[in-house]
């Protein structure tokens, strides 16, 4: 069986040097005895301790009364202000009769509304069903359905799209839904109920319930396609993750202030602004800012604007900010300290000298996830440790699954090398994987280095780059990662076959230059050998039917394909040869950026793409 390819660097190329190891290791020795304190109060977060989303906003309200918590377009709210509002929410909606394990679906932007109404949730002990604004049709239809809710919290902006699918929810009279007006511009529609007017007179003082939640409660359901593919499923996000979160990436890497401002542009339907950025602003009474939507235009006029000293980054955005052009006064901003995923080694560097930024702590997780990376040395082009015990283990690209040997155990791979990583599950570090049982024990490898042991299965290629350090490389199986979303292939080939034109597709990802991540490519066998291929057609079908993320860039049209002995296609080699009109016959196709109707792939338009003329 073959192994992985180490990637085209030699073993020895971009490890972690003994020098550099030691010397982050100087740079942060000052604050060791508060690391160490944190740390082991961390893992003392329990029954006995019952540290909450609710309590940690009551106690910055407390501490920090007049601190700003929120800044927005919309306006900016103390401690005092958004703890009173949210109060004025929980305990509305428990006189409505909700209580802890209760569902309620939120649909809204990044606005102070979805914030005040997640962390009322919190107090109460419900559950916030977090759905993706981009979703639409069966998509969205799935998300709603998959955990009935007890309220629907739906925002002005995303009205349009739930009403598209309201009829088939099959919803029961006691499911109420409440209307979020955005700016006020329309009323709330016949069957919906004006949250913000019937929650004014509601009392401001802090719910009893607050007490009774626990650490391992469960705050959110997060969505995520997953590795597998298919529709998505529902992450789970207890209580206790975010307050560890808030002690580990606030108190102890980002060593946050009640100076301290963290920029947010990123949808709170994500762990990245949910469970990663949020929480830290809770560490010592900072303040969080927020936008509907990143805006590269309007990046830095926020970061002044706000005076925005943290960041929760996606390696794409930093591409972006770097393809604008240069500033003589690049680096004079107030922005220090980043925290994210996805920076590319090949800009690491640059783009911290351009900007001024002196900490960059990459990290690594995803909802489900039961390991978490993070830089905390401050070490460049590395996802840094994980405090957890893991595995790069040898795994086999054309047969897309690890490798056992002739005892049917794994081998781990050398320093150096790439391979796919797993998660020791046991009783100090579970697995909590989804709602669905069958989806987390999807995720679970058995008998991997002795019987009878469990890991989980990350689905990502690691690469160890020494001193316990790693480097994030690629993913596996029937999903790829574009523009920091998850892109389920199952789901792309599920809407291209239900083309009339279209008899049988795949779907995979391919490399881009300028890009991070994969775009999105078809291929497909069409229904008939014809020139009336509607291309246009195509398009406008991936449009209604998709997140804009999933929409495919590239289209190749087949004969047959290759399949595996279990009739699977085979993609392996549609990946490698991607869409280059040089070595491959078949016709191709791109959908060029602000353009309608996919048009052929010109060797021209090729070579425009690989000298970045074309921005996906």
């Amino acid at each position: 069986m073959k192994k992985m390819p180490i990637t085209s660097k030699s073993k020895s190329e971009g490890l972690i040097s003994r020098k550099d190891y030691i010397k982050g290791w100087l740079s942060i020795s000052w604050r060791l005895p508060t690391i160490f304190r944190t740390t082991k109060h961390i893992f003392n977060i329990g029954e006995q301790n019952r540290e909450s989303w609710g309590s940690m906003l009551e106690e910055n309200a407390d501490q920090f009364p007049n601190n700003i918590a929120v800044k927005s377009e919309e306006n900016w709210l103390t401690y005092r202000e958004y703890n009173e509002a949210v109060n004025q929410h929980a305990n509305y909606f428990i006189s409505q009769g909700l209580k802890k394990g209760s569902v309620a679906v939120v649909f809204l932007e990044n606005r102070p509304e979805l914030l005040i109404v997640y962390s009322a949730m919190a107090k109460i002990g419900a559950i916030n069903s977090m759905i993706n604004t981009n979703l639409r049709q069966d998509a969205l239809k799935h998300c709603l359905k998959l955990h009935p809710a007890d309220v629907f919290i739906i925002g002005e902006e995303v009205l349009e799209a739930f009403e598209e699918v309201k009829g088939s929810l099959n919803l029961q009279p006691n499911q109420k839904i409440y209307f979020v007006p955005d700016k006020d511009k329309k009323p709330a529609p016949d069957e919906f109920i004006d949250l913000k007017q019937t929650v004014k007179k509601c009392p401001a003082a802090n719910p009893s319930t607050t007490a009774k939640v626990k650490p391992k409660d469960t705050i959110a359901y997060v969505f995520t396609s997953g590795t597998s593919g298919g529709m998505p499923k529902a992450a789970v996000i207890t209580h206790g993750r975010l307050v560890r979160g808030m002690y580990y990436n606030g108190k102890i890497v980002l060593n946050m202030k009640p100076t301290d401002t963290f920029y947010v542009p990123l949808p709170f339907f994500h762990t990245n602004a949910l469970a990663l950025s949020w929480p830290c602003v809770f560490a010592n009474g900072a303040a969080l800012a927020i936008r509907r939507k990143f805006s590269v235009s309007n990046f830095w006029t926020d970061v002044h604007k706000y005076n925005a000293t943290s960041w929760c980054y996606i390696g794409e955005l930093c591409r972006y900010l770097m393809n604008q052009p240069h500033k003589t006064d690049d680096h004079k901003n107030p922005l220090k300290k980043i925290i994210g995923n996805g920076l590319r080694p090949d800009i690491w560097k640059d783009f911290k000298k351009r900007f001024g930024i002196s900490k960059v702590y990459e990290i690594y997780g995803a909802a489900e996830s039961n390991l978490y990376f993070v830089n905390l040395l401050n070490l460049d082009c590395t996802v840094g440790t994980c405090r957890v015990p893991y595995a790069i283990v040898q795994y086999d690209v054309d047969e897309d699954e690890p490798i056992r040997d002739e005892n049917g155990f794994m081998q781990k791979v050398e320093v150096g090398e790439t391979g796919l990583l797993l998660g020791e599950i046991s009783d100090t570090n579970p697995f909590v994987g989804y709602t669905s049982k069958e989806a987390t024990e999807s995720k679970i490898l058995r008998d991997v280095f002795s019987n009878g042991d469990a890991w989980f299965n990350t689905g990502d290629m690691i690469r160890d780059i020494g001193f316990g350090h790693v480097q994030f490389v690629d993913r596996t199986g029937d999903t790829f990662r574009w523009k920091g979303e998850n892109v389920s292939t199952t789901e792309v080939e599920k809407v291209a076959d239900t083309y009339p034109q279209i008899s049988m597709s795949t779907s995979y990802g391919v490399l881009m230059p300028g890009g991070d991540g994969r775009a999105g490519m078809v291929s497909y066998i069409p229904e008939r050998q014809t020139e009336d291929f509607d291309f246009e057609g195509l398009a406008e079908h991936f449009q209604r039917a998709l997140p804009s993320y999933a929409v495919p860039k590239f289209v190749r049209m087949r004969t047959d394909f290759e399949y595996t002995p279990t009739h699977k296609i085979k993609k392996v080699n549609l990946k490698k040869e991607g869409f280059d009109p040089n070595s491959i016959s078949d016709q191709l196709f791109v959908l060029l950026p602000g353009e309608s109707e996919y048009k052929p792939l010109t060797k021209e338009i090729y070579n425009e793409i690989m000298e970045g003329k074309h921005k996906f």
